[in-house]
Order: structure tokens, then C-alpha cells, then sequence
């Protein structure tokens, strides 16, 4: 669609024209054979982009699904269900949160869960030699061990994959799960053997904060920020400076959180993104953000402020050095959203109140 004809609506009821650095945005599809889709995660691979979401009549449902389309020459293929829920005596769970990792050299990855409730769901991966048309079996992981929870796990240099992740059995805590083949492949029989993972204690006091879903930041080889969706009405924040070793003590970033999932990556220049609902209640508005230090945010992009929930976006950035972020749009469907990183004005395109309230918090914390 031409921005020419598109309209972003901001604070106040002020129409302005979206902004520059959006460069491109669609829906990954326009009919599917499911009612309700959210959770999405992106990948890029040697053919171009994949997307997965969880869907199906509604979420927790026993019909929903994982699904995948691919993005080649610039238009999204019809959505396949790539993984489900059914049991061997029958019965079926609903699947969540899947997360797309493509590593540097191996098979795409597909993590997902399975399960009644997030409170009892079983972590599972499928692996794809073709770029997500087709999927090798789907394979357990560990007892103990649920994969990346929600947002993109990373790859150090040496190979080894790290990836936040979370429980929700007794209070919402969240904890780092490191995978190492013993091999040094991405196998299925490598992903599902206990021998190549191990995980980090608990990073927070859920008596404290209930915080889940972290995303990871690399500010240098050894120090590392991970960024977690909270009840607590604020993005919260953990470090380590040793590369996982030992951890800081789990505290509030100045970025409000509605208790929605968010992601961030570090790009190409050095700069910090976040993508996130700027507020600490509802899902109307999704933005991101922008930091030097991972500590100081300034507003970037306004994705969407309008009635309707847009959330759990996933973000990378892709060889050529463009932002690609998916989030849920309404529940209905899932968008996309090409931004131009160059392109970034931090302070614009922001609601005033949302501006005002990060000052203020800012302030505080100086």
C-alpha cells in the first residue's frame, strides 16, 4: 500500500503522516482457516523471511496451532500449520509461543510449547533443512528446559545459543537456558539431550517482581542485559557482567509495561531497540524505542495507536540492514512492519503523555 494513502492517528486526535522511517506494512495474510492468531516471531534465512504465530479458535483452545508463511519476492505464502498439540493417546493441547531462530550454520528453528496452560506447558522443537517448507519431527526438550520462552535467543561466537526463558508455576520468574551441542550441531537428537543444555538460577523474587518473557541485549562479549515484561507495571531489568556466571539484582527500567510481551535487539550501529506498548495498561498503542546504553530509552516509532490490541511484536534486523518487526494485529491476523533504522528521529511520533511520563521517570531515576 502506498503511504501515500495511509494515516497515522497520534495524541490528541492530531493526523500526521506515518512516519519516515517506516518504510513498508501489511498483513501476513488476509484469510486463514483459523479465527484468532498472536504470538508471532520472525526469522530471516538464506530464502528470505519466515513468520510463525500461534492460531486457532481462540487462545488456550485445544485447535490452535503453530503456523508459518515465508516471505519471497516480497509477498507472504498462504499459512501452513507446521506443528500441533495432539498426544498419542489422542488427545490435544493447545501450542504457544513459538520462537524462529535461524543459526549461522544449521537448519532453521522452530521452538514452541505444548500444553493445558503456560503453568504446565512442555517445551518442543522442530528443525527445517529448506527454510520452513518443511519440518523434521518434532522433538521434546529436556525435562527442566522450555526453550527461548518467547523472544529470539541469541548466538554467541563460539556457537553456543542463549536464550531467556520463564515459569509460571509459582509466580512469574524468569531464568537463562544456554545450549551447547556436544557435537557442535543443530540436531533434533543435539536439541533434545539433556547433555547440551543447563540453566541458570532464578534471576528475580517473584514476591518482588513477576517478570517472564525476558529478551537479551550483548553489550559487550561478557556483559549482557536482559529485558523482562513484568506485573508490575514497568519493563524490568537484569545484568551480568561475566557471561552468565552471576547475575545483578532484577530492578525497574523507566519504560512503562501493560504486562505485554516485548523484544529488542541491538543493531548494526551499536544503538539499543525496543519494540513495546508504551503504556501500563491496554495494548492499544505499540512503539518503539531507542537507547546508547540499554538505559537510557528515547520514543522512536509509533507502530500503532489506535483502538484494537497490537502486541508481542518480535523484531530483527536482516542482512541488508533493514528492522523487520511482526506483532499480533487485533487477534485476528498478524502484521509486518519494515522500519529503516538510519531513518530513526528519537522524540517524534510519540504520544505527548507517553513522552512526559518517560521524562518524568527519568528524572526520578537520575
Amino acid at each position: 500500500m502506498p503511504w501515500a494513502a495511509l494515516l497515522v492517528v497520534l495524541d490528541g486526535g492530531v493526523v500526521s503522516p506515518p512516519p519516515p522511517a517506516i518504510v513498508e506494512s501489511e498483513l501476513v495474510y488476509d484469510r486463514a482457516p483459523f479465527r484468532s492468531a498472536h504470538a508471532s516471531t520472525i526469522a530471516e534465512t538464506r530464502d528470505g523471511l519466515v513468520a510463525a504465530w500461534f492460531g486457532g479458535t481462540q487462545e488456550g483452545q485445544p485447535d490452535v496451532g503453530i503456523w508459518v508463511s515465508r516471505r519471497e519476492r516480497r509477498r507472504w505464502s498462504p499459512p501452513v500449520e507446521a506443528a500441533n498439540g495432539l498426544q498419542p493417546d489422542g488427545t490435544r493441547h493447545p501450542c504457544w509461543n513459538p520462537v524462529l531462530f535461524q543459526p549461522s550454520n544449521g537448519p532453521l528453528l522452530l521452538f514452541y510449547k505444548v500444553g493445558p496452560s503456560p503453568r504446565a506447558w512442555w517445551g518442543l522443537v522442530r528443525t527445517s533443512a529448506d527454510g520452513g517448507r518443511t519440518w523434521a519431527a518434532a522433538r521434546r526438550l529436556p525435562d527442566g528446559i522450555l526453550g527461548p520462552i518467547r523472544a529470539k535467543p541469541l548466538e554467541l561466537p563460539g556457537g553456543e545459543l542463549i536464550a531467556g526463558s520463564s515459569t509460571e508455576h509459582a509466580g512469574w520468574v524468569a531464568h537463562l537456558e544456554r545450549f551447547a551441542s556436544p557435537s557442535g550441531g543443530w540436531t533434533g537428537e543435539a536439541l533434545s539431550s539433556a547433555r547440551s543444555w543447563t540453566r541458570s538460577a532464578d534471576l528475580n523474587d517473584p514476591e518482588e517482581f513477576g517478570a517472564i518473557q525476558p529478551t537479551i541485549l550483548l553489550h559487550s562479549p561478557k556483559r549482557w542485559q536482559l529485558l523482562c515484561r513484568s506485573r508490575q507495571g514497568v519493563i524490568t531489568e537484569v545484568w551480568t557482567e561475566d557471561g552468565g556466571a552471576t547475575w545483578g539484582r532484577m530492578s525497574a527500567t523507566p519504560l512503562p509495561n501493560p504486562s505485554a510481551g516485548i523484544d529488542a535487539l541491538r543493531l548494526a550501529d551499536g544503538r539499543f531497540l525496543l519494540v513495546y506498548n508504551p503504556t501500563t495498561s491496554g495494548r492499544e498503542k505499540l512503539a518503539m524505542a531507542v537507547s546508547a546504553d540499554g538505559r537510557a530509552w528515547r520514543p522512536a516509532v509509533a507502530l500503532e495507536d489506535a483502538p484494537g490490541e497490537y502486541s508481542y511484536p518480535a523484531v530483527i534486523q536482516a542482512r541488508d540492514g533493514l528492522v523487520h518487526v511482526t506483532y499480533t494485529w487485533k487477534r485476528q491476523r498478524i502484521k509486518h512492519v519494515v522500519v529503516d533504522p538510519r531513518r530513526i528521529v528519537t522524540g517524534g511520533f510519540f504520544p505527548r503523555t507517553v513522552r512526559r511520563r518517560t521524562a518524568r521517570r527519568e528524572a526520578a531515576r537520575r
